[in-house]
């Protein structure tokens, strides 16, 4: 037999085992890039399961209370909590622990679901450079079939790709999710008519509603999946009027429209806010003390810092070389046949980063928010290098001739440049990929040592409830209720993130509210990060260090026993008469106070939070937390209090360092100028005559005209009837 034979034969049986032989290579390829990160991880913490991040415990937290029957709860009993922006992830993780995945070997289920992710976005992934390009324009021949085969290797050529897959975090789970809309979205374009075209569509939608639920960044690579199938029914000759696009598009858009709808609803009646939590944390345009500017100029700086760190850094060890990728990514825009898909995938990577940009994190954790535009432009990049290295088919040859030819006589060049590019980029990427792995292996040694040593710690000293800064691997050693200064776990209703935003007296503010059998009797947090938190409110108990740290806030994790003597027992003013009783109470910086009373100030350099603990002037020995807002110079604040039907006094809380004068406007009327000495830092509350005839409500201002003033709580009291 002829070697022609045998090449013949071998072309066929590979032609008809194509989709085996990719599968298997994609699965090897998922298997050599996770062995190294996960083998460096059980070497440096000795055989242990552990995480490079906090933040993939929270998704452990979440999942093993779905598991044991507290549906989105952080920690059992806290209630609804929208803090775990990923609603379908810990769903997936509580399933391994339902199948026997407990304590730290439920890490080892969420490998088992991240290798599934990678697989299904590589298998996609290929389908897409393979089989969507036939259909967009079939060319008759398989000859460039292995350019599919580009693909595993590229997408998990780049280091901080694979840090951030490997890492427990969701990112591999959403990839799957996106491969499984582009499965739906590929079954869609094989619809032989209208009608099975459109519902197809709904298919698509709700794949793309997973998608959403699991990043909700996603919203834009949904719009993508709904206009594309409806541009390929259209490029079919399917949709035929406005009537037919507009039906189209419905079922791609309602699943995850619905969806956002429905959990801003759940959000809304469970927590009081339409936002999730870690969008009220996160997010630039929540911050309250920023004006639309300086929103504007972060998120521009974000923007700029995320694409020149992925370039110039996550890319190469060297500035220019970084840019080859980009280039590789740009090449498919100028094929015929592929610009359709490539347009399609740079509309998902440019929306995704400029969306992500909003979120002052971002530039946190290894930049893994970014991570999922770092898979498709290395799809691009593939597909790129793809073209450059292959040939003419013979399918083009005989359409094309004489240009062809040309491009023919071409081919060398381009494959040499192609292949050198691929050296080069390499070159400069493998000294990352070795600091990654190294990172990776470091980083969870650090979340062992200290996050879930002083989990367990915790857990034998037996507390009821752990107050922590980081809501992740100390809530999930110690497998105790707590709650989150930063406000992602969530308690109830009380507005723990939009209080963390505000400043950590308005979180004090929220603890106070807390009955007091349900505050935390520990606090496991960073000192430095606090301030005085831990002097003022706690009791040293130990610390747990971390060695070689690169991940962890601090080097130190301190413990605490926590005392909450300080917060105000009476809630009333300490000069109030003893024929006198409060009409209303706004305490400032305490946001739900504040929301009941209709407090406005203007967005900006106004309102920021202060907090003092001060002698109790009615029982000098005992210490009195109180939290304000502070009012700049020519900065005002007003609120509408409950006004006393026969007259009687305002009442106002501030602890002046020096003398301050104030205007004070109750009602419209005329402002009243008060002036308040300071008393060796104590507590001073001035008072101001409330005439008879008032409405029951009134908004009264408070307007900095000589200097700033902090205003820390507001009393209308009236004198006890006979």
């Amino acid at each position: 037999m002829s070697f022609a034979t045998h090449r013949d034969r071998c072309a066929r049986a590979w032609v008809k085992h194509d989709g085996l032989f990719y599968a298997a290579f994609a699965v090897a390829c998922t298997f050599f890039a996770s062995s190294a990160f996960y083998g460096y991880l059980l070497t440096q913490t000795k055989g242990a399961w552990s995480a490079p991040l906090d933040d993939v415990f929270i998704h452990l937290d979440y999942a093993r209370s779905f598991a044991r029957g507290y549906a989105f709860q952080w920690t059992e009993g806290n209630g609804y909590s929208s803090g775990n922006t990923s609603l379908t992830y810990p769903i997936v993780l509580a399933l391994g622990h339902w199948l026997g995945f407990r304590e730290l070997l439920l890490l080892l289920w969420a490998a088992i679901i991240a290798h599934v992710g990678v697989f299904v976005f590589l298998q996609q992934s290929g389908n897409l450079v393979d089989g969507m390009a036939r259909r967009l324009q079939p060319v008759g021949d398989r000859e460039h079939a292995w350019l599919k085969y580009l693909i595993p290797p590229t997408v998990l050529s780049l280091g901080a790709l694979n840090w951030t897959l490997w890492s427990g975090m969701e990112n591999a789970w959403h990839l799957g999710l996106w491969g499984v809309c582009l499965a739906a979205l590929c079954r869609q374009m094989s619809a032989a008519t209208f009608q099975q075209a459109r519902r197809r569509a709904w298919w698509v939608g709700c794949a793309s509603a997973l998608l959403v639920a699991t990043r909700p960044e996603s919203v834009l690579c949904a719009a993508a999946f709904g206009f594309f199938g409806l541009w390929h029914a259209r490029r079919s000759g399917f949709v035929r009027s406005w009537r037919d696009a507009c039906t189209m598009l419905l079922g791609a858009a309602m699943p995850p429209v619905a969806l956002l709808v429905i959990q801003a609803l759940v959000n809304k009646a469970f927590t009081g806010e339409y936002a999730a939590s870690g969008a009220i944390a996160k997010l630039v345009f929540y911050q309250p003390f920023m004006s639309r500017g300086e929103s504007w100029n972060f998120y521009v700086d974000m923007l700029r810092y995320l694409v020149t760190r992925f370039v110039e850094h996550h890319l190469t060890d060297a500035k220019p070389w970084g840019y080859i990728i980009p280039a590789l990514a740009l090449v498919p825009l100028a094929s015929s046949r592929l610009r359709p898909i490539a347009v399609f995938l740079w509309f998902q990577l440019v929306t995704w980063v400029l969306l992500i940009s909003v979120n002052m994190q971002a530039r946190w954790q290894n930049e893994r928010y970014a991570m999922p535009a770092a898979a498709w432009l290395l799809l691009l990049a593939a597909m790129g290098l793809g073209l450059l290295v292959a040939g003419p088919s013979r399918a083009q040859a005989e359409r094309l001739h004489r240009i062809v030819g040309v491009w023919s006589r071409a081919w060398p060049v381009r494959a040499l440049i192609g292949v050198g590019l691929a050296a080069l980029y390499w070159r400069h990427e493998e000294p990352q990929m070795r600091d990654q792995i190294w990172f990776f292996g470091r980083a969870s040694r650090n979340i062992f040592d200290q996050q879930l040593m002083a989990g367990y710690l915790l857990k034998r000293l037996g507390v009821d409830r752990v107050l922590v800064g980081d809501a992740g691997a100390i809530l999930y050693g110690a497998d105790r209720p707590g709650i989150d200064l930063i406000g992602l776990g969530g308690f109830h209703r009380y507005p723990f993130a939009r209080a963390g935003v505000n400043g950590l007296g308005a979180t004090l503010e929220q603890l106070e509210r807390i009955p007091q059998a349900e505050r935390p009797d520990t606090m496991a947090i960073y000192p430095s990060w606090w301030a005085d938190l831990p002097s003022q409110f706690g009791h040293f108990i130990t610390a747990i260090p971390v060695i070689g740290n690169v991940i962890c806030g601090g080097a130190e994790k301190a413990i605490y026993r926590t005392d909450w003597s300080a917060f105000d027992r009476e809630g009333m003013p300490r000069s109030l008469g003893n024929e006198e009783h409060v009409v209303d109470e706004l305490d400032e910086a305490d946001l739900t106070s504040e929301a009941e009373h209709e407090q406005k100030w203007p967005q900006g350099q106004v309102g920021f939070v202060k907090y003092r603990v001060l002698a109790d002037p009615r029982f000098p020995r005992r210490d009195l937390f109180d939290a304000g807002r502070i009012v700049p110079l020519g900065g005002s604040v007003s609120a509408e209090l409950a006004m006393p039907r026969s007259g009687g006094r305002l009442i106002v809380r501030m602890a002046p360092d020096t003398v301050v004068k104030f205007a004070l406007r109750v009602a419209g009327a005329a402002p009243q100028v008060l002036s308040l000495e300071a008393k060796g830092g104590s507590w001073v509350e001035a008072a101001v005559p409330l005439p008879k005839g008032l409405p029951a409500r009134a908004r009264l201002a408070f307007d900095a005209t000589e200097g700033a003033i902090t205003v820390y709580h507001v009393w209308t009291v009236e004198h006890r009837a006979d």
